[in-house]
């Protein structure tokens, strides 16, 4: 069953522009960035350091991209599964088969997390290697100074994708939980990103900083502190965890409702 529904939503159209859209990101910041390399006097973060190789380039990448364009393909994906169903009016047509609905329903939830994971990959793998085509592989240099073979810095950053790929998790339940209240999947999708624009506009307010450790989007860029010596892992422990109650009350709704659900209306 899981791969029944792989292929069908493989094969849909905003598989296809999620996935390409997140793998262009990362060729035309390359392009950019070797027409117009960054100044010297700019501000130290890893975007000075970009043209210094291909492992750095992916870094930027996953850098830009997780910050919300990762989070609109998750919502995007999660958004979609229910509500794409019962807009095409084939919904019911499924639950007649002899599967349960919790089945059916994680099925889907596997599919769309699978897709979502491999939309943040791919970011990573694009920018590794137009970022080596462009600027070559070289060791990575941090905005502290510090150099990683490059190696070990693809070790780290692979660390990293699974900790963005979990990242996602709270916006892409929520479009999900949506999906299943839902009949338009637009809607759904814009739940998903609605979340991540509103946790990351109260993230920046400096007096919610007493509670800005409980926002879905607060640790995304955590994974940074793999790039320090020694590596600092406690944001990205705290980061996995704060994704925890979200996801398990956004799929506790989810799969409470569409248990509940008429589909015949």
């Amino acid at each position: 069953m899981m791969l029944v529904e792989a292929r069908k939503q493989v094969r849909r159209l905003r598989t296809y522009l999620g996935l390409g859209l997140v793998a262009l990101i990362p060729v035309i910041l390359t392009v950019s960035f070797k027409a117009n390399p960054p100044r010297p006097d700019r501000e130290r973060d890893f975007f000075s350091f970009v043209t210094h190789s291909g492992p750095n380039m992916a870094i930027v990448a996953l850098t830009a991209e997780s910050a919300f364009l990762l989070i609109v393909v998750a919502s995007l994906f999660g958004g979609e599964t229910v509500a794409g169903e019962a807009s095409w009016g084939t919904l019911r047509y499924l639950l007649i088969r002899p599967v349960s609905r919790n089945r059916l329903l994680a099925t889907k939830l596997g599919v769309a997390w699978a897709l979502a994971v491999l939309a943040t990959i791919a970011v990573c793998l694009v920018g590794l290697a137009v970022g080596t085509a462009a600027f070559g592989w070289h060791e990575v240099v941090t905005p502290a100074g510090l150099q990683f073979a490059p190696g070990a810095a693809v070790a780290r950053l692979a660390l990293a994708t699974v900790y963005v790929a979990w990242g996602l998790s709270a916006f892409l339940a929520f479009g999900f939980m949506l999906s299943t209240m839902t009949d338009t999947a637009s809607g759904a999708v814009a739940g998903g990103v609605g979340l991540g624009v509103v946790s990351q506009i109260l993230n920046n307010i400096s007096a919610l900083n007493g509670i800005s450790f409980a926002f879905p989007t607060h640790y995304l860029d955590a994974w940074h502190g793999l790039f320090v010596q020694p590596a600092q892992t406690a944001d990205m422990v705290h980061g996995v965890l704060v994704q925890l109650p979200y996801v398990a009350v956004f799929l506790a709704v989810a799969f409470w409702w569409f248990n509940r659900k008429d589909v015949l209306s």
